[in-house]
């Protein structure tokens, strides 16, 4: 089975994402647009992770639960569950490493997350777009140890990437490297490499698609989560 999948997607939490990002919007657009597995991964916070998980079930997307770390050396990294809870828990131990800068909405936007009916639960408090203490390679040591998968994310763009702030691709314990086009004409050094929307507003959902064969593999577990092992191992049937 070959799934067309984006494992890069920010929401209305996210104060560079549109108000309009609201899960619910997304997993209708993902379903209009044939998209079969998905990630929602706003910056350093899982909290709309729930009502992304309750309308991809009613549009009938495979979905994985995440967050766009941001390490201490301002490199973005992707960190993806299968596990709602475990996404939580990863995201309430990355956002208390963040400093204590407050977010002022009226300056660098809305932090806003909400129910699966579009019904704002809170507002989150510091500024999401900041670094954690953690260094990129603990930024993967923690998220695997956690249990997810760890994907940099656009490493050959100009800002919050490993080439960007190292001056090239750091070798390091990666499931996969995020790409905007294959083949790179960076040296990503043998990494299985994706493509994803990184969206911020709804037209841009999907326009980086990649497609992940899983073969016979399964695709979710007897609880309905998505299988996890079965996407580390089809990651490394992707191009490199």
């Amino acid at each position: 089975m070959i799934l067309k999948s984006d494992f890069h997607i920010h929401s209305c939490v996210s104060p560079c994402g549109d108000l309009e990002m609201s899960p619910i919007a997304i997993a209708e657009t993902l379903a209009q647009k044939g998209v079969q597995l998905a990630a929602l991964t706003d910056h350093n916070t899982a909290l709309n992770c729930p009502a992304f998980a309750a309308a991809c079930k009613k549009n009938g997307i495979a979905c994985l639960f995440g967050m766009e770390v941001q390490s201490a050396e301002e490199v973005h990294i992707l960190t993806l569950f299968s596990d709602l809870d475990k996404a939580l828990a990863f995201g309430e131990e990355v956002y208390s490493l963040l400093p204590d800068i407050k977010n002022l909405p009226e300056k660098t936007g809305d932090q806003v997350y909400v129910d699966e009916e579009e019904n704002i639960l809170g507002e989150v408090e510091k500024y999401l777009i900041t670094s954690t203490s953690w260094q990129v390679d603990e930024v993967a040591a923690h998220a695997h140890k956690a249990g997810g998968i760890v994907i940099p994310a656009h490493v050959d763009r100009a800002a919050f990437s490993l080439s960007s702030q190292f001056g090239f691709i750091l070798d390091g314990d990666w499931d996969a490297m995020e790409v905007v086009r294959i083949p790179s004409e960076m040296n990503t050094l043998g990494y299985p490499l994706t493509t994803s929307s990184d969206a911020h507003y709804i037209e841009h959902i999907a326009r980086r698609p990649f497609e992940l064969d899983i073969g016979s593999m399964p695709l979710t577990n007897d609880d309905g989560t998505v299988n996890l092992e079965t996407i580390r191992k089809a990651l490394q049937l992707r191009p490199r």
